[in-house]
């Protein structure tokens, strides 16, 4: 297993073309077999321009595509997207101008295959692709996320979870975060990319993954072929300590981890990197939960102003707790598991995870708290 790197970088297309093959080069664990398929799984959220930094960076997918050709193999690039199509995110993202006159498959994860993750969740169907095909390199974007805290390389394969299962599953996985980052780790060991490359050129931060995010530039690329210590160095990069990451904390708590990867240190630590406002899903005690959180969490809300009523975020909702009116969306709030995957998907940046007036207060109460003690 390689020690994950950290590599300055920017969009430049010979240079990256260099740099993503030399990292594949140095973190794949075997040459590539004759006409050899190999999977290539970007972030394709949804429909946004890359200087959005919302998905993974076409020239980041080309140069993986153009390191599969070099060695004979097949290039297939595949996600199953929050919103709209991959053929639209392909064209609006600048994908298909990207990666013009290279001869790659693309295509949306539409069959699933079942495979067991293990308790809690037991059997859970991935796409085919992703079980099937053995040598899977994951192109995630440096993003936070109003959930999860950052998307990374774990995060990035819940995009293998075909179309509508998403949202049932983060259903199933409960309202707390602690329960959805285990779905997401026994996702990504289930699949087991072969290397995961995250494109930190330009990341997302405040309010992501979606379009409430604010570009921020990074300028990095960091791979490797532990998933889990490529996050931690990520992590890192952003001020945060790993343990505090939700998907490795879980691991580590499923026992995939023995202790947090120590390395690569990264050089740059961006310390004002705007993490996500969250507090936390559920908390305190069985009996004032709902209480608690109907009154002190986050709950979504719309702004009408923005609001275009495309009902995306009513389609997607895994509880059925959005509703149409006559000016915007509304939420039943006493239904909503704050899973913020309306958020996520809006496609116009018109929902936000906003702390209740009693949360507010807290969470400035801790800050302070933190700052004199």
């Amino acid at each position: 297993m390689t020690t994950p790197e950290i590599v300055d970088s920017a969009y430049d297309k010979a240079l990256l073309t260099r740099q993503v093959g030399d990292l594949l080069d140095r973190h794949m664990p075997k040459p590539l077999s004759a006409c050899e398929q190999v999977l290539i799984k970007p972030n394709l959220l949804l429909a946004a321009p890359p200087e959005k930094a919302i998905l993974t960076h076409p020239l980041v997918v080309r140069a993986a595509a153009a390191w599969v050709l070099d060695r004979g193999g097949r290039p297939l690039i595949a996600d199953s997207p929050a919103v709209g199509s991959v053929e639209k995110i392909w064209r609006v993202g600048g994908f298909e101008e990207a990666l013009k006159g290279m001869p790659y498959e693309l295509r949306s994860f539409q069959t699933a295959d079942p495979v067991d993750i293990g308790a809690p969740f037991g059997t859970i169907g991935l796409a085919r692709e992703a079980l099937g095909i053995p040598t899977v390199i994951n192109l995630p974007k440096f993003k936070t996320h109003a959930m999860m805290t950052l998307t990374l390389g774990v995060k990035n394969l819940f995009g293998c979870v075909v179309g509508f299962e998403k949202p049932k599953w983060h259903a199933r996985a409960g309202i707390q975060r602690e329960q959805f980052a285990k779905l997401l780790v026994g996702i990504a060991e289930a699949i087991r990319p072969t290397v995961t490359l995250v494109d930190a050129v330009t990341g997302l931060e405040g309010q992501g993954p979606g379009k409430n995010g604010t570009p921020r530039p990074m300028g990095a690329l960091v791979a490797g072929a532990n998933i889990h210590g490529v996050d931690a160095a990520c992590a890192r990069m952003a001020g945060l300590a790993p343990e505090d990451l939700p998907t490795l904390a879980a691991a580590l708590a499923l026992g995939h981890l023995t202790i947090i990867p120590p390395e690569p240190v990264p050089e740059t630590v961006f310390k004002d990197f705007k993490l996500p406002t969250q507090s936390p899903v559920t908390f305190g005690p069985s009996f004032l939960k709902h209480l608690i959180r109907k009154h002190m969490v986050q709950r979504p809300v719309v702004n009408p102003a923005a609001c275009q009523k495309c009902n995306h975020c009513l389609t997607y909702c895994p509880v059925n707790a959005i509703t149409e009116t006559p000016e915007a969306v509304a939420f039943d709030l006493e239904t909503c598991i704050r899973c913020y995957c309306c958020v996520e998907v809006c496609p116009h940046a018109a929902l936000e995870a906003v702390d209740t007036r009693i949360g507010a207060w807290l969470q400035s109460g801790k800050r302070l708290v933190d700052r004199v003690f």
